[in-house]
């Protein structure tokens, strides 16, 4: 089969000529595999064998009206919220790679909502705008640094793939792969160390830190682990596995598929949960963040899960089958959670559709407040480079 061969000569200035090479290798697929042609491997139309999904029996679990109302709103949030990002970035508002978190927002809302608000902590991917949502920063501050804007929570400095709150415990969005995970693993030591070396009680903080499959085969996942059960640091290792790594297939890239297996080499609790069902990931959730607490150590949840759209907003997204798409397009957590809430009374549709109004109008509002900010002052182009002085 015919093949496109780019040649490109670089001189030392040529780095936008670098990112056009890059961006039309990336077109062309080289990310399915290193030794299979992108084409052919379209062409076959394959699909990669779906694992068995961890039962879950939501009959053991109970939830307030208040609490369920709560996880809709937030996962719905985060959903309008990435729609709305996919219409501003193809109408020329937002620039750079966007990822966005279509389909995943039951890990998010699963894990975080089941923490404490503003002091447990939070460490993110380059897949973040979501999980800065769950923790508590504001829409308007999101959609307004992914609009490079002095009202942005990272001052319109960070983009979409560096969100970062130090009012709400946000430590950051990460562009790099696997680049949070030291980070995190750092928080859930200052946490221990405050509490059991300098004898502050209030010092029982949990960190939670999420990352991709595609980061499960780098070192420094295995570096952390192994501390954090060295130390039993209070930390949660959120796998959030929706079976691709840009284009590359998570069974094609790794001899262990099943990631929460690998937390068993270091004596950590390893934990497989549906990352499609919000119940599921909250029970997870809540008895790790538990055993943290209580100074019993870390546990890896690897959740099951899938991106609705592609790896970024730059994706043609070409090489997931059909077949694969429509089977995770039918476990739609929203959905499913919104069929669960009017199956046991917890909600009518009506209040759904009032919940999907309201936060539609938030995010309306969010955009306004973007479009509306301040460009950042050129004059400050090197503030907070350094820390500064209270």
């Amino acid at each position: 089969m015919a093949r496109i061969i780019y040649v490109i000569v670089l001189d030392a200035p040529s780095q936008k000529l670098l990112s056009l090479f890059s961006y039309l290798l990336f077109i062309e697929g080289f990310f399915a595999h290193p030794l299979t042609d992108a084409h052919d491997y379209r062409t076959k139309k394959q699909m990669i064998q779906e694992r068995t999904l961890p039962a879950f029996d939501a009959t053991n679990t109970k939830i307030s009206q208040e609490e369920g109302l709560v996880l809709y709103e937030d996962m719905v949030l985060g959903r309008a919220f990435e729609d709305m990002c996919a219409q501003m970035y193809y109408r020329g508002k937002m620039f750079g790679f966007v990822h966005l978190y279509n389909g995943q927002e039951a890990v998010s809302t699963g894990v975080i909502k089941s923490m404490r608000q503003d002091e447990d902590f939070v460490c993110s991917t380059y897949r973040d705008h979501v999980h800065a949502l769950s923790a508590g920063v504001p829409a308007r501050e999101v959609m307004a640094e992914l609009f490079g804007k002095a009202t942005g929570c990272s001052k319109g400095r960070g983009g979409s793939m560096h969100m970062f709150s130090a009012e709400h415990n946000l430590l950051g969005g990460y562009a790099f792969v696997a680049e949070g995970i030291p980070v995190a693993t750092g928080a859930a030591f200052q946490s221990k160390y405050r509490r059991e070396a300098m004898g502050d009680e209030n010092a029982d903080q949990v960190t939670a830190c999420f990352f991709g499959d595609g980061a499960c085969n780098n070192g420094q996942f295995f570096e952390c682990l192994n501390m954090a059960t060295l130390w039993k640091l209070p930390i949660i290792y959120v796998v959030e596995n929706n079976k691709w790594a840009i284009g590359m297939a998570h069974e094609r890239a790794t001899s262990e598929p099943e990631i929460y297996k690998k937390a068993h080499a270091f004596g950590m609790a390893g934990v497989e949960v549906d990352g499609m069902d919000v119940m599921a990931v909250r029970t997870a959730a809540q008895e790790a963040i538990a055993r943290a607490r209580a100074g019993e150590g870390p546990t890896l949840i690897e959740a099951l899960t899938y991106r609705f759209r592609g790896h970024s907003l730059a994706d043609p997204d070409e090489l997931r089958n059909k077949e694969e798409k429509d089977f995770w397009f039918s476990r739609d957590p929203i959905q499913r959670f919104a069929a669960y809430l009017t199956e046991h009374n917890l909600a009518d549709k009506e209040k759904l559709k009032a919940i999907d109004d309201q936060i539609q109008e938030l995010i309306n509002d969010a955009v306004e407040f973007a479009e509306k900010s301040p460009e950042p002052d050129p004059n400050e182009l090197r503030r907070f480079v350094f820390a500064e002085d209270e």
